[in-house]
């Protein structure tokens, strides 16, 4: 007889418990998994490739070795020809690419055109904000 009552007072306990790590599941949203970048560690909350500053001093080329012509002139006295070879690269690069671009342009000392610039700047910035609101979603308690 104690045994018995000892086994119903589990099984209840045990339904109890079922009941109630089904409901907590069904109120607790399941998280999308968090999309990280292949060239991104994940751990920042802006990635470390879209900064402007450069970490280095090593020159990475975006297949525009031929805008090292351009070096040390002011934008002001570009021809339409230079200009267009500077459109020509930045609307061929991948979002992803800019800041590491532009990164590049300021170690080889080219100047950029202030539209080019300003479009430049409006990707990164676009993305830094893209990326922190995604890590921002994915990382509150």
């Amino acid at each position: 007889m104690f045994i018995a009552i000892i086994l119903i007072i589990l099984i209840i306990l045990l339904v109890g418990v079922a009941f109630f790590v089904r409901r907590v599941n069904a109120q607790t949203p399941e998280q999308p998994p968090v999309e990280i970048a292949d060239d991104c560690c994940g751990s920042h909350a802006v990635c470390e490739r879209d900064s402007l500053l450069s970490q280095t001093d090593q020159i990475i080329y975006f297949d525009d070795e031929e805008l090292d012509a351009l070096r040390g002139i002011p934008s002001c006295e570009f021809t339409e020809t230079q200009i267009s070879m500077l459109e020509n690269v930045f609307y061929t690069l991948r979002e992803q690419d800019v800041a590491g671009w532009i990164r590049s342009i300021q170690l080889r000392n080219i100047d950029l055109p202030e539209d080019i610039r300003d479009q430049a700047l409006l990707i990164v910035a676009e993305r830094r904000e893209h990326t922190l609101e995604e890590w921002n979603k994915n990382n509150k308690n």
